[in-house]
């Protein structure tokens, strides 16, 4: 009997080269958007930073610090408005070129989105095995695209200074109960005051003694401020701080927060205190709720991205800029998805993560001419717009994933579930 013919083998094409081309296009294609996404930030020229380095040259003449103002054509007039320890920081850039500054308040930013960039994007490739480079440069491309890193470096911020210190101590110190664990989010505390919130949630989180070190921290720093601007303290502590005014006007589109949003339903007439308070308690007992149960079931990212949304949502005035926590929220909505069984909970989770993307990478004020004068909200269309943020933080306070079981690879240090 012929022997029956043998099938030639099948070959499998590699598609290497093919797969790098369309990774290539799609990191060129993210770089080429960012060049006109920021080139509407360029009518902020770093104002931020001038006011500060401004502030710095009018108290180096033997001026009172806080007694600096400075006109803007939207709130009035700013004044330098940071603690002691923040002028102490800012105090020796007053000796370079302003240009100088720039540059290194510019490149600070950038390394520092890098770097926390791969802090929270290398366990979710990781855990999903993703292709590591290619994965980390669309990641930094899109923090660097979003508008509260756009607002941070054209204004001349230091919020990813505050941002680095808070997640380095919250993703590695405190989960494996280092012995500066607490040291990071106690500076920053001293330094801006809201990081203040991650201090309570490490108490909601029962981290008492992380608790007790950033609050030490924060309390020796200022002292330690006091100690060498003791009249400059005296009167931050006891004056300036109470005084809202001093950092613009709480009703203007850019104030995304709870205050605002009531404040741009009330215009012209101011807003109703007890209702903010009211929903303050609300928000906050909600969130860092939620924000506890998350830590102790081990997911810390999603535990401090929750804490940092109701930061953002109860301070009395919360810029674009200050609201970094949307972008760990995405990477929490993706890690849960790409986990997610194939299904209606995958696409809602997608569904979330890319729009919530589109809306923090088109922003609240960057491509909208709000009115410098204050504008009742007289539409539903109106409210949404003027309070997306606000909007986008309470949806994700609900809805944000805990994720169910310990995120060792977060971490790097297990913490006993609680649920």
């Amino acid at each position: 009997m012929p022997a029956e013919p043998v099938s030639p083998p099948v070959v499998v094409e590699d598609d290497t080269s093919g797969r790098t081309a369309r990774r290539i296009i799609t990191v060129l294609a993210i770089a080429a958007v960012l060049p006109a996404l920021y080139l509407n930030g360029r009518k902020h020229d770093f104002f931020d930073l001038k006011i500060y380095m401004s502030a710095m040259n009018w108290w180096a003449t033997g001026e009172p610090l806080y007694d600096y103002v400075q006109p803007d054509p939207v709130q009035g007039e700013l004044y330098f408005t940071y603690p002691p320890l923040g002028a102490l920081l800012l105090s020796p850039f007053a000796l370079l070129r302003l240009g100088t500054t720039v540059t290194i308040f510019t490149v600070l930013t950038v390394l520092a989105v890098m770097v926390t960039t791969r802090w929270l994007v290398d366990p979710v490739i990781a855990r999903h095995h993703l292709p590591r480079l290619f994965t980390l440069t669309v990641a930094v491309l899109l923090v660097l695209a979003v508008e509260s890193t756009r607002e941070t470096i054209t204004f001349g911020q230091i919020n990813m200074l505050l941002v680095v210190l808070i997640l380095a101590d919250l993703l590695f110190a405190v989960p494996r109960n280092g012995r500066w664990a607490g040291v990071g989010v106690g500076l920053a505390t001293a330094l801006k005051l809201y990081p203040g919130i991650f201090i309570v949630y490490l108490l909601a989180a029962r981290q008492w003694r992380a608790a007790a070190v950033a609050s030490a921290t924060a309390a020796g720093a200022t002292l330690l401020a006091a100690a060498v601007l003791p009249l400059e303290s005296w009167r931050y502590w006891t004056h300036e701080l109470w005084a809202t005014d001093r950092v613009g006007r709480t009703d203007y589109t850019g104030n995304q927060s709870l205050l605002g949003l009531i404040h741009r339903l009330t215009v012209p007439q101011e807003p109703d205190r007890l209702l903010w308070l009211a929903l303050v308690a609300v928000v906050a007992g909600y969130g860092l709720w939620r924000a506890a149960r998350a830590a102790r079931a081990g997911d810390a990212l999603t535990g401090l991205t929750l804490t940092g949304l109701v930061g953002a949502l109860i301070s009395p005035i919360t810029w674009p800029h200050h609201i970094y926590w949307f972008v760990p929220a995405v990477v929490v909505l993706v890690d849960a998805a790409l986990g997610a069984r194939p299904g209606s909970t995958r696409r809602r989770l997608w569904l979330l993560a890319v729009g919530v993307t589109m809306i923090i990478v088109y922003g609240v004020v960057t491509f909208q001419n709000w009115d410098t004068a204050p504008v009742p909200t007289d539409t539903l269309a109106d409210f949404v717009d003027r309070n997306v943020y606000v909007l986008l933080g309470l949806v994700l306070l609900a809805t944000l994933p805990i994720r169910s079981r310990p995120i060792q690879s977060d971490t790097l240090h297990e913490i006993p579930t609680a649920r």
